[in-house]
């Protein structure tokens, strides 16, 4: 089964616009078409995205709610440890921990949307793609174009 690790952004966007691409995205996941990777400080990052001001005033949660949600996704995902010792990302070190868990988990994509990571390409044979891209792979992998 198809390994990918999400970066946050593609959770904020799954949850303030159902129908979209990262939503899609979850939908495999609940339907365990794909499997998720998450690291504790992958979860740690959506929580604050969730709750950044521009984020919370559109989504409009609570955070019990926001608290809940990060815990639903650690129930469906494969938690990893995050300990591999890695060299920063240069574009933005802060990306580092999603080649970490990317590796850990043995990941066959990394999806994201930011231009750091996509402009990689890929990373120690990793797939870095956008949403749109991930799921056109899955649906001709799955159906055979």
């Amino acid at each position: 089964m198809v390994r990918i690790v999400l970066d946050a952004n593609q959770f904020v966007s799954a949850l303030l616009k159902p129908g979209s691409n990262p939503d899609a995205i979850m939908r495999l996941v609940r339907e365990e078409k794909v499997i998720l990777l998450l690291s504790e400080a992958i979860c740690d990052e959506i929580l604050r995205v969730l709750t950044y001001p521009k984020i919370r005033n559109r989504f409009n949660r609570s955070d019990d709610y926001l608290a809940d949600f990060v815990k639903k996704l650690r129930a469906v995902a494969v938690i990893t440890p995050g300990t591999l010792p890695l060299d920063p990302i240069q574009a933005d070190a802060d990306d580092t921990k999603y080649f970490v868990c990317a590796i850990e988990g043995k990941a066959d994509f990394i999806v994201s949307g930011d231009h750091h990571l996509k402009d990689l390409k890929s990373f120690q044979g990793i797939r870095i793609v956008d949403p749109a891209t991930f799921l056109a792979v899955i649906v001709e992998n799955s159906f055979g174009g």
